[in-house]
């Protein structure tokens, strides 16, 4: 096999399964939907009514909230619930639940 054809066919798989590794990915919806909207029906706070994540702002406000959790919400550390998962969450609620 030529060093041409052979660097073509490692460069195509390469892309291959880094496009499936993203396709895995889930969406801020999904995971959302995964983690959180048992707790967070429609933004809502099935522990504490008052407290809702309608109108939240400040991702890194979010994201400190998810890894540390408390008032009843469990802390999601990065084997459960990776950074990019984490950000992916917290751009979903600032972008669905606006008030």
């Amino acid at each position: 096999m030529k060093t041409s054809t052979l660097l073509t066919v490692t460069a195509l798989a390469i892309a291959v399964a880094a496009g499936s590794a993203l396709a895995e990915q889930k969406s801020g919806e999904a995971l959302y939907k995964e983690k959180c909207a048992s707790c967070h029906p429609n933004g809502g706070n099935v522990m504490n009514p008052k407290e809702t994540l309608k109108g939240l702002k400040n991702q890194n406000a979010i994201l400190k909230q998810i890894r540390k959790g408390g008032g009843g919400m469990p802390a999601f550390d990065k084997k459960s619930l990776s950074d990019a998962e984490a950000k992916a969450i917290a751009t979903y609620v600032i972008t669905t639940f606006k008030k």
